[in-house]
């Protein structure tokens, strides 16, 4: 098991940041961690989604899923992840639009398992497309959300400003990073649960 750990910081952490890797014949690890979706971020998470995360099946609000358990209730969730690059993606050149396309791809594949998962399940979920800032799976969606904000509140990184651009900074791997996040309404047990059964990437 990877002895990989770094601490959030952020009060809203369900599961503390790790490093996952889906195809174990790679070396693509992602970290990633899964919070509730704080205060600062619902009205982010509001300008992106509206409330088309609701249309999703027949479920409203903070449903009982079972009334037998308070862990069945229905919540907003993010799923940060990051990965760290091959390059400074500050950087430009075609090395560096070839390994933004790799953590893409990486990313992407992630992405679309979580979701299809939680959604399998009856629950909504969706991905950010990390060259629009917009929702891959909602329909009527056109406001783009911004992954740097989103890991300044979740995580507490650091980022700084580099002309119009707002570069994330990751305490370990610096501005070598590649930052999406998944968003989902369900359960928060079940969610922890999907993403604690994901392989164990590299140490780091």
């Amino acid at each position: 098991m990877s002895n990989y750990h770094q601490a959030s910081g952020t009060a809203s952490t369900l599961s503390p940041p790790r490093l996952v890797r889906m195809d174990t014949s790679t070396t693509d690890d992602l970290e990633c961690s899964l919070h509730y979706l704080p205060k600062p971020l619902m009205r982010e998470f509001g300008h992106v989604f509206n409330d088309e995360y609701l249309k999703f099946g027949d479920e409203e609000g903070d449903t009982l899923m079972d009334d037998s358990s308070g862990d069945s209730i229905l919540k907003l969730l993010a799923i940060p992840t990051n990965q760290r690059a091959r390059e400074d993606l500050v950087q430009m050149g075609d090395n560096i639009e070839q390994e933004k396309d790799r953590l893409l791809n990486v990313f992407l594949t992630f992405g679309k398992y979580i979701c299809e998962q939680l959604r399998a399940k009856g629950f909504w979920a969706d991905y950010i497309d990390p060259c629009s800032g917009l929702p891959m799976m909602t329909l009527n969606c056109n406001k783009v959300y911004s992954e740097v904000d989103g890991m300044e509140i979740l995580l507490n990184y650091k980022a700084y400003n580099a002309g119009f651009c707002k570069i994330l900074t990751h305490p370990k791997w610096g501005s070598s990073v590649y930052p999406a996040t998944i968003f989902a309404h369900a359960p928060a047990e079940i969610v922890k649960s999907l993403i604690e059964s994901l392989p164990d990437g590299a140490a780091a």
